[in-house]
C-alpha cells in the first residue's frame, strides 16, 4: 500500500511522486513539494518538544524542524545501524525535514486512481494508491 502526501495544486493528468519507505511500508510525496534530499544533516535538539519531533536543521540559513516519521506514524524504534534519509519537503511554503529509512525511487501515478483516506487524522494525506 503506497500512501501520497496531498500537493495543493491542480490536477493533472499523471503526477509525480517521491517514494520512500518506514519500516517495510512504501510511502510517497508528491514530487514537487520535495525539494531536497540530505544523507546526514545535523540535527539539534530542541527540549521538551513533541517525541515525534527530533530536533532542527539549518538549511543554507533557514531553520526547519525534522520530523521522525517512524516515530509520527507510530513505527516501532529503528533498529541499530539504519541511518535516516532527509526529505526536505515543502509544504504551502513552509519547509520540513522528514526523516524516513529509504529513499526508493520517482514514479508516476494516475490521481484517480488515488483512493481518498477513511478518516480525517492526516490533514496532508491526499489517500492510498
Amino acid at each position: 500500500m503506497n500512501y501520497i502526501a496531498k500537493n495543493t495544486s491542480k490536477e493533472t493528468e499523471q503526477k509525480r511522486c517521491c517514494t520512500f519507505l518506514i519500516e517495510n511500508t512504501c510511502f510517497a510525496f508528491e514530487a514537487d513539494n520535495v525539494t531536497e534530499v540530505l544523507q546526514k544533516g545535523i540535527i539539534n535538539s530542541v527540549p521538551l518538544s513533541p517525541p515525534a519531533i527530533s530536533g532542527l536543521i539549518n538549511i543554507r540559513g533557514r531553520i526547519v524542524p525534522a520530523i521522525d516519521l517512524r516515530v509520527f506514524l507510530e513505527f516501532p524504534a529503528a533498529p541499530t545501524g539504519i541511518n535516516s534519509i532527509s526529505l526536505i519537503v515543502d509544504i504551502n511554503n513552509e519547509w520540513y525535514c522528514f526523516l524516513v529509512d529509504k529513499l526508493l525511487d520517482v514514479k508516476a501515478y494516475d490521481p484517480h486512481q488515488v483512493t481518498p483516506p477513511t478518516n480525517n487524522t492526516l490533514r496532508a494525506l491526499t489517500g492510498v494508491l
